[in-house]
């Protein structure tokens, strides 16, 4: 059968980044196997549904550059078909009608001596089809609010497999008669969940471990139909950065990073934050697999080529802000001069403008090791189009200013030589020499003057495409604030 994955996140607010986790391992999955990846919004919560959610979702994929082949398929759109296939449990009698009030409900947990469950050793004593007769079960189907429910087998061992951690077991007194309808007539998330990955082929159910605990109850619906289950693989929790548990908003928020894709009403997503959605992605398919290689750097086609389902971690992953921004640089530093300046939100036309569309491709090659994010192009490339707006105090207070005027003074009197970098070094490395500086000691002298800090890409190169003129003023610059 042809690989068929799905990613069916409900609208009931921003996609997360496990929930962008998710979505890209059920993609290389699919794409490792020349299958099909799918989109399917699952919306029978109406109450729960926040505006603009749904549409944070498909953002959040199409900037990440994962292409669904299918969807976004709504399960609010097919409650025609759940609805025929509860009938179909109860018809076989593995489901049934419940007519129980929430007070009734209440006062059932209330005397129970252990924590109460709605199943095969409670529901004899609950208000429901298979206590009711058939007149009066007739008669408040007509009249009253009703929920249907599966049928939990007695005392029977439920044996599930889960790809990541193997063969499990549970005892059916430890589940409840899971309500599948709601008395809205929608479905609810286990029953919705199981008819549509049986309709759509699924072969491979990818989701976040915190549905582990519903997994028997899925294979009981599967049972119950005479169904084949997919494969289900339950992936670890992406862990907040210390402490324990799972990566919160607030966490995130807390060590000073997005926890969103992209941006959701004023949270500022990784995409805002500078990343390229190329080192997002890199960075979330290390997360959660064990990567036997030391390789870090991936392209979205070498982690479909390397993904392997029998690699994905048991334990929780531990989410590095510090190691997303490595990889993000790594991707940044190998993008194109040209898509580099597409990226600059505020220097690429008068860059542009000044030096033509070549030397600006040059300038670009020139800082790309120096980006982290795409927020610091702006701020590399500024250096080439203005002198600094502020200096370094720290730096200022240790460079000797008697030297910045020695420097200025010698500039001044080869002019000519700095249109020639190689020469400009070998007569500073020879004016150091005399005057018993050290050329160390000169070189952060000029580099303050030009860029109003001590570091940055090759001094000379930046006065090779400075020139003379404004290096000379940047230089004389300083020498007057100081």
């Amino acid at each position: 059968m042809r690989e068929r994955a799905r990613f069916a996140p409900s609208p009931t607010g921003p996609l997360h980044i496990g929930g962008v986790r998710t979505a890209l391992f059920s993609y290389l999955m699919a794409k490792k196997n020349n299958g099909e990846f799918i989109l399917r919004i699952e919306d029978t919560d109406s109450k729960r549904t926040i505006d603009g959610a749904e549409q944070h979702i498909i953002d959040s994929l199409n900037w990440l550059g994962l292409k669904f082949d299918e969807g976004p398929i709504k399960q609010s759109e097919r409650t025609h078909i759940y609805k025929e296939r509860i009938k179909e449990l109860i018809k076989s009698g593995l489901a049934y009608y419940a007519f129980d009030t929430a007070s009734e409900l209440e006062e059932a947990r209330n005397e129970a001596e252990t924590s109460f469950k709605y199943n095969f050793l409670s529901r004899k004593n609950m208000s429901n089809s298979l206590t009711l007769s058939e007149d009066e079960v007739k008669s408040r189907l007509e009249r009253e609010a009703y929920v249907v429910r599966m049928i939990i087998p007695e005392n029977e061992t439920v044996n599930v497999v889960d790809q990541v951690r193997g063969k499990l077991s549970f005892k059916s007194e430890e589940l409840e008669d899971k309500i599948i309808m709601k008395s809205d007539g929608m479905p609810t998330y286990h029953f919705a969940n199981v008819v549509d990955d049986y309709e759509m082929n699924i072969t491979s159910v990818i989701r976040g471990e915190e549905w582990l605990s519903s997994l028997p109850l899925h294979i009981l619906l599967y049972k119950h139909f005479g169904w084949e289950p997919p494969k289900f693989y339950h992936l670890p929790l992406i862990l907040k950065s210390t402490g324990s548990g799972k990566l919160s908003k607030r966490d995130a928020e807390e060590q000073g990073h997005p926890v969103y894709a992209v941006n959701w009403q004023g949270s500022t997503g990784f995409k805002e934050a500078g990343f390229t959605s190329e080192g997002l992605i890199n960075y979330l398919g290390l997360l959660g697999w064990n990567n036997s290689s030391n390789k870090e750097k991936y392209s979205i086609n070498e982690l479909i080529d390397s993904f392997n389902d029998t690699e994905i971690n048991k334990s929780g992953a531990r989410f590095d802000y510090k190691k997303a921004v490595w990889i993000n640089h790594l991707h940044l530093k190998e993008f194109s001069a040209e898509k580099i300046l597409t990226l600059a939100n505020r220097t690429s036309d008068s860059l542009i403008q000044k030096y033509s569309l070549e030397k600006s491709e040059e300038i670009v090659d020139l800082i790309k090791e120096r980006l982290n994010t795409t927020l610091d192009i702006d701020k590399e490339l500024s250096v080439f189009l203005s002198q600094p707006k502020g200096y370094d105090s720290v730096a200022i207070e240790k460079i000797d200013r008697g030297l910045i005027y020695d420097v200025l003074n010698f500039c001044k009197l080869n002019k000519a030589l700095i249109s020639d970098p190689h020469s400009l070094k070998n007569q500073l490395l020879s004016f150091g020499s005399e005057q018993g500086i050290s050329f160390g000691n000169i070189m952060k002298s000029l580099r303050l003057c030009l860029v109003g800090n001590l570091s940055g890409p090759d001094l000379f190169k930046i006065i090779e495409i400075l020139g003379p003129e404004e290096t000379l003023n940047r230089i004389e610059s300083l020498t007057n604030k100081i």
